[in-house]
């Protein structure tokens, strides 16, 4: 096992050492720094670190068998700098019979035909995201999310989380590298990353020659978009800047790009069977995968934050998302938004299978809670429940206070307070 100094705790420790117990290889996957490494690192017993060893690379492409040779579970770190090593990964777990043979990580996602020869049967698949509050130490996570999903009572608990102290915390993000720095050198490294992002990490993907200025511009557009169901032709109009307008068709190749990248998320559209008549939509929502890539692509700071109460609070559920995304993932659910055409909203679903589902209003602030109740109440008799299940629980995350049931059953949660 490989020494990992300082480690700070992840949700997916647990979730790793079972996927090692049942699977040849698991595969994590997550934007680059977003702790990848050290949580592999905890459990290999050697590694290969593709992405700062040269001669290792060489030997990839001379003898993989070799490379791959050494005590298991071994690390192959950014693996898709040397994208031959997938067959040959696959012909050792299906030799050696065994499980917990390799942990592979990877910042960006291979084109399709890197891995055309399936990993059923030997591969697992686990997404690494930045950290959540609980994570990050910034959570009591009092509420346990399984036990909402399992119907359980929300404890009255408080958990207090300032305003000032979230826009922080939002522009901070959940980088675990920037545990050691101070707000300005996690502000000014959260803009370096972008940076590179555009000028070396999206051209180097896809092998193509990209403008580093239009990326950073529909950045930025999608960073004033966050949390919305803006449209490609509207990020596309927002880019702006000097020369010819950014086509749709360009922006969508940027943004299939930095969704390889793992550095936009999607929210996808919730799909329930309904009584009422209404039409969903199946637009998804913008999100990035930590909710301080929009302020560093915007070089925003706590005091734009403070400024700006409507994007703050639109960021505010970005990080609220992140956090369930980490959460569900423990429990092999996933998290989706709802709206259909009478434009009713629900801000997230978590979705456990039938019958185990919640949906989640998020409110910057605590004087509009009775009218996100309304909108849960009124969602919840819209489906159909002979099909669905009753829902686990209503629930709306506000950022500080006390959690509690109200008498007509939503429960008010602070994000201070919830946890996996």
């Amino acid at each position: 096992m490989t020494a990992t100094p300082d480690y700070r705790p992840r949700v997916a420790d647990a979730e790793l050492e079972e996927r090692l117990a049942a699977a040849g290889t698991v595969l994590i996957e997550g934007p680059r720094a977003s702790g990848k490494t050290w949580t592999a690192q905890r459990l290999a017993r050697s590694q290969v670190l593709l992405d700062v060893d040269e001669a290792a690379r060489r030997l990839a492409r001379l003898d993989p068998a070799d490379l791959l040779a050494g005590p298991t579970p071994r690390l192959l770190d950014e693996w898709q700098l040397e994208p031959g090593l997938w067959n040959h990964m696959r012909r050792a777990v299906d030799d050696r019979q065994a499980a917990g043979q390799f942990i592979l990580t990877g910042s960006a996602v291979p084109p399709d035909d890197i891995t055309r020869h399936s990993g059923a049967g030997r591969v697992s698949r686990l997404r690494m995201r930045p950290m959540s509050l609980f994570e990050l130490g910034r959570s009591t996570g009092s509420v346990s999310l399984r036990a909402v999903l399992d119907g359980e009572r929300v404890p009255g608990t408080e958990a207090r989380l300032g305003a000032r102290a979230l826009a922080e915390l939002v522009c901070f993000g959940g980088w675990p590298a920037n545990l050691g720095r101070s707000p300005r050198a996690a502000l000014r490294a959260n803009r370096d990353y972008i940076g590179e992002v555009c000028r070396t990490d999206v051209p180097n993907l896809d092998g193509t020659r990209h403008n580093p200025e239009r990326v950073s511009r529909l950045l930025q557009s999608y960073a004033r978009n966050v949390s919305t169901t803006a449209s490609i032709s509207t990020l596309a109009a927002d880019v702006g800047g000097p020369g010819p307008p950014l086509s749709e068709a360009t922006a969508r190749t940027y943004l299939a790009t930095l969704q390889r990248l793992m550095l936009v998320e999607p929210q996808p559209p919730w799909g329930p069977h309904l009584r009422s008549r209404s039409r969903l939509r199946s637009t998804p929502k913008r999100h990035f995968t930590d909710p301080s890539v929009a302020t560093a692509a915007l070089r925003a700071d706590a005091r734009h934050l403070m400024g700006d109460i409507a994007w703050f609070g639109l960021l505010f559920e970005s990080l609220v998302v992140r956090d369930l995304r980490v959460y569900s993932q423990a429990m092999d659910a996933d998290v989706y938004h709802y709206r259909d055409n009478t434009d009713l909203e629900v801000d997230a679903i978590v979705d456990a299978g039938p019958g185990r589902w919640a949906a989640f209003q998020v409110k910057l602030g605590t004087h509009r809670i009775d009218d996100a109740a309304r909108t849960l109440l009124k969602f919840a008799q819209r489906v159909d429940t002979d099909r669905c299940g009753e829902p686990a629980a209503l629930c709306i995350i506000v950022h500080d206070g006390y959690a509690y049931e109200r008498e007509d059953g939503v429960a008010v949660i602070p994000i201070a307070a919830l946890g996996p």
